[in-house]
């Protein structure tokens, strides 16, 4: 049991994380973004970042967006079209449909589901590594077996048994979306987060591994 006497507080705030700028290359970027004025939606240097996202990930194709919200409402959509097809215009793709989620995680891991009209469904997380249980993940499927989507987050960049959690969705016939916005970098098992689900999506905002011109990217 948690007890706060037994905890010594930090002497210093421990951020989750800080920008780090490295022998002042990126400044050279940011100012030729901006004498160029390509600093919106278009432009070289957003080619570029989804270029090198897509062979980092070893995936096929890398959409800039404006948020992970975006990535991940665009992952959720279609793998709601896939599933069940295209749905009426007054409805989400996931109208009234059960989807197994992370319960330790942002909250726009599982907005995008509401916003689609789906029923998240939250998932226990392993205190090993704080991610989505295997175990638990699949006991849900015994108790929802007709559940067929898992949007599952990578927290802090560490990735869980991802591969488990995408071996126990192909044996129940059920799609992953990766959220994998703290994770781009990361590997398991020697493969890269964010090209283990069917549809991923990965952060560049200002508090995760890497910033860009554009804020998040789908896979």
């Amino acid at each position: 049991m948690f007890k706060r006497k037994d905890f010594k507080p930090f002497d210093q705030k421990v951020w989750l994380a800080s920008p780090t700028m490295h022998n002042g290359a990126e400044m050279k970027y940011v100012i030729e973004a901006y004498e160029t004025n390509w600093m919106s939606t278009v432009g070289k240097n957003i080619n570029e970042v989804e270029k090198i996202a897509a062979e980092k990930a070893g995936v096929k194709y890398a959409v800039a967006l404006s948020c992970c919200t975006a990535a991940l409402h665009l992952c959720v959509k279609f793998a709601g079209e896939k599933l069940y097809g295209k749905p009426p215009i007054s409805q989400g793709a996931l109208y009234k449909k059960y989807v197994f989620c992370s319960d330790m995680t942002f909250d726009a891991t599982l907005n995008p589901v509401v916003y689609e009209g789906g029923i998240p469904i939250f998932i226990d997380t392993d205190p090993a590594s704080w991610n989505m249980d295997p175990v638990a993940l699949e006991k849900a499927f015994e108790m929802y077996p007709d559940v067929k989507l898992v949007v599952c987050a990578e927290l802090y960049g560490f990735s869980g048994n991802i591969r488990q959690i995408k071996e126990i969705c192909e044996k129940h016939g059920a799609l992953l979306v990766e959220d994998a916005a703290e994770a781009m970098g990361a590997t398991w098992e020697g493969q890269q987060c964010g090209s283990f689900g069917d549809y991923a999506a990965v952060s560049y905002n200002g508090n995760n591994v890497l910033e860009t011109e554009v804020r998040e990217m789908g896979l």
